[in-house]
This record gives structure tokens, sequence and C-alpha cells, in this order.
């Protein structure tokens, strides 16, 4: 991992902006016109970088492009090299004044419950309202048309929202595992982990926030395990709990999410959906001060519950690289 680590350090901010735009727009015109490029330039700098890093990163697909899987390690590194440049240049006045309410939004995540006391004391004094949506899309729309100031954002990888100015983000857990959830009465409850392939034959619960790519990433990742899953229910985020423990379908879940009676939560044997997690601001409303506040107030909510789920603090212990940076 070190020699791509290397790689990527050669390249300039202009590379990585373009990569990240062409796996955002998952097409290279539509990302040229983006970035005010024509289609044949950003082919020419795509394939530069390419010889740079040494390897394709876009496979063109029926649909545009995707990424390989060297294109998705750099694409992860180039996004949170970018969050970090874009917390350090961002707007250096703390221009918010400090009794103007805070406005977070945060996906579905068992952290919820922790957000306002620990945002609360790293702002003390500033009233805090939440808003808990479980679509991506939805949050970033909130957060462009300013009726949010910050929110935190889980993603699922390869079906990334991409964020207008002023709107900027700050990498919270660049990589963790999505779980599945299955009644505690299952023939596979008592196993470590469940390989996906042995769930063909189950029905599923559509994941919450259909629109920014859950339920395609549930679809993409079933397929690519040899089979279609059969998804029978739409449930709400949240309440899909009861029929799994009645045993009428399974369903993916945030690894830290409280285990309900009735129902058992194990990994993925080799952790075929992953996700990341991002703090989403607007630059014009959080100033540097109060934006590295509200990270610190998020990242410390997301572990307070990292013991909600055993099985997670385990993998969460064996990849410290993926903690939180200070």
């Amino acid at each position: 991992m070190m020699w791509l680590i290397i790689r990527v350090m050669d390249l300039d901010l202009r590379h990585l902006r373009m990569i990240c735009a062409i796996a955002e727009a998952g097409s290279i015109t539509k990302a040229a016109a983006r970035l005010g490029l024509s289609q044949p330039a950003m082919t020419t700098r795509l394939h530069q970088v390419e010889e740079m890093i040494g390897g394709r990163l876009f496979a063109r697909s029926h649909t545009g492009v995707e990424p390989t899987r060297l294109g998705r390690q750099v694409i992860s590194r180039a996004r949170i090299a970018l969050s970090e440049i874009d917390a350090l240049f961002g707007d250096l006045r703390d221009a918010d004044p400090a009794a103007t309410g805070l406005r977070l939004g945060c996906s579905h995540l068992a952290c919820v419950a922790s957000v306002v006391d620990r945002v609360g004391a790293a702002l003390p004094g500033r009233p805090i309202s939440l808003s808990i949506e479980p679509s991506t899309v939805l949050l970033a729309d909130a957060l462009t048309r300013g009726l949010l100031d910050a929110a935190l954002i889980g993603m699922i990888e390869g079906f990334e929202v991409a964020f207008t100015a002023p709107v900027v983000t700050r990498t919270v857990l660049p990589r963790y595992p999505i779980f599945v959830a299955l009644s505690a009465a299952h023939p596979l409850a008592g196993q470590a982990e469940v390989r996906l392939s042995d769930l063909r034959d189950e029905r599923w619960i559509s994941p919450p926030g259909a629109d920014d790519g859950s339920l395609a990433a549930l679809r993409a990742c079933c397929r690519a395990a040899g089979f279609e899953p059969d998804v029978r229910y739409d449930a709400p985020s949240g309440a899909g709990h009861m029929l799994v423990s009645a045993g009428h379908g399974v369903r993916l879940v945030d690894p830290t999410s409280p285990v309900p009676e009735g129902v058992a939560v194990r990994p993925l044997a080799g952790d075929p959906q992953v996700a990341r997690l991002v703090m989403a601001w607007r630059r014009d409303r959080l100033g540097m001060q109060t934006a590295a506040a509200v990270y610190q107030g998020l990242t410390a909510a997301f572990q307070d519950h990292l013991d909600d789920n055993p099985a997670f603090r385990k993998w969460w212990d064996a990849h410290p690289e993926t903690h939180p940076l200070p």
C-alpha cells in the first residue's frame, strides 16, 4: 500500500479533483463539462495520471465509466486529501456569530443519540437543532439550499454524492463495513460472520435512502456474489427490525446500530459493501474554529457507540487506519 501513497503524492490537486469528478459523474464527458474542459483534454489528462499511477483507474461500462480496484483505492485517498485541504484553506475567519443556532443534519446512524450532547459540549451556549434523514441526496440538497449548516453523512462506496461550494467536507471515517441483520433464530445467526452468497435465498428489506444508491449498491454486491436479491419489503430506516426478528427478511445495517431483541447483527465476510463517513458544512456559515469543534463533537458521538455491537468493536480495534484524525 505504501507504493500507492507515494505515487499519489506525485499528483497535484488538479489531478485529484479530476479523478474525483469522474468518479462522481460516472462519465468523462460529464466530468469535463463540470470542470470546464473538453472531453479529449480530460481523456488526455486521465491517461497521463494513469501513467503516473501505473495502472488504469476507470473501466468503461454500458452506463459510462466505473472505477477499477486501483481506481477505488486512489479515489478514496484523493477524497481524504481534498477534504483536508478544503478544511485547512476554507474560510479562516470564524464568521458565524456564537449566538446563532446550529442546524445539524445526520444520516440514520446509531450516534444520533449522542450528537446533540457531544456537539453541544464542543459549542457551549449555542442552540442546536438536529434533522435525521436516511437519504444522502436530501441531506446534500438541504446543505446546498442553506436549510442546514452542517451534517454527518454516510455514503456507500461507489455511490458518492457530490457537493458544491460553499459546501465543503472533511472525512470522519474513510472506510467502514456494512453489516447484515437477520433473525436471532436464523441458522446463520450463530456464525461469527456471514457470507453474502449464503443469503441468496433470503427475502431482503430495501435499505433506506434508495435514491442515493443504497438499493443499487445492495443489488451490485449481491450480483458480485452470484445472485439477484429478492427485495421484498420497503420499510423506513429503523422500522424493519420487526420483520427481521420474525424471520421474514434480512437487511443491511449500520454496524454500530443497537441490536434489537430477536435480531442478530453480523459482519459480512470480506466486507462486500463498505461506506465512508464525512462531515459536510457550509463554509459561509461555519468558520474554521467552529467547524473543527463540530468535527470533534461528531467524531466523539460516533465513538460513543462503538460498543453497541461487539462485532464492530472487534473490527474497529483491528483497523486503526480508519480511526478519525484528531
